[in-house]
């Protein structure tokens, strides 16, 4: 038998939080919330559950989870987002899991995370499939989250299984979160990632997108949450090599600007 921290990351996460938080309590033995600057009433419903949330600004998913979990007193943790939502099966499983003998410290364990857009379950949500199967469960000793400014994901030196169940992962939940964390992931892409700066091959990404996760991943088929999906693939296509040319523009201006200063000066 062991010991399980969860450590669960928030921002303005009201508007699920009541249905996050109670599986997680069942399966906690402590609970680390991890809040970058709330607004809303994120930390008022964390203290109905007898929580205090500690704070520190956001600067990438990866950052804040390694945080998290050098504040958790256990070994065992279990890192979820504010809308991921456990089901009963997910979470009858890691009971028994606690119940057994401690498993070896490079073990661990993979959710099944079901992606939801505008409310319905989708296929595939550029870049990823969906069901996809993050490590979320394992010994801190052992991993850690990798500093990929997206999509992100624990490394170390662990061997990891699937956990059964449905874990409901209800993103984008509205037209304009969709356009947020477009602009919010291709913007952190470019700061932190080495990105191309083409617009050509901005270009030439985003129709490969459109056919890829429009017509030939099925999602044409969903109505409207299909376009929405497939335009988000366009545009994130496209928005990363903009983004990276318009940036490389304002530096060689920049760059100008202070060599014509240099020579009316002398």
């Amino acid at each position: 038998m062991f010991k399980l921290t969860v450590c669960l990351l928030t921002c303005n996460s009201a508007r699920l939080l009541r249905e996050v938080l109670p599986p997680l309590i069942v399966v906690a033995d402590e609970i680390i919330v991890l809040d970058s600057g709330s607004h809303d009433a994120t930390l008022a419903i964390c203290q109905e559950y007898g929580i205090t949330p500690h704070h520190q600004p956001y600067t990438m998913h990866g950052v804040q989870m390694n945080h998290a979990i050098e504040l958790a007193s256990n070994d065992w943790v279990l890192c979820m987002d504010s809308d991921e939502i456990l089901d009963a099966e997910t979470v009858d499983f890691i009971l028994r899991l606690k119940a057994r003998d401690e498993p070896h410290p490079q073990q661990a364990w993979r959710i099944a995370r079901y992606w939801h857009v505008l409310g319905e379950e989708v296929r595939t949500i550029y870049p990823v499939s969906s069901p996809d199967f993050p490590v979320r469960l394992f010994n801190r000793t052992q991993a850690r989250f990798n500093q990929r400014p997206v999509d992100d994901k624990v490394e170390g030196a662990i061997q990891s299984v699937k956990i059964p169940g449905r874990v409901r992962h209800d993103t984008f939940y509205s037209l304009h979160e969709v356009f947020n964390k477009l602009n919010s992931y291709t913007s952190r892409l470019v700061k932190y990632q080495t990105v191309r700066p083409s617009i050509a091959r901005g270009v030439i990404s985003a129709i490969g997108a459109f056919f890829k996760w429009y017509l030939f991943s099925g999602a044409w088929r969903q109505g409207r949450v299909g376009v929405v999906t497939g335009l988000y693939a366009t545009f994130y296509s496209f928005l990363k090599y903009f983004k990276a040319w318009y940036q490389r523009q304002e530096q060689k201006e920049s760059a100008g600007k202070e060599r014509a200063d240099s020579h009316v000066i002398e």
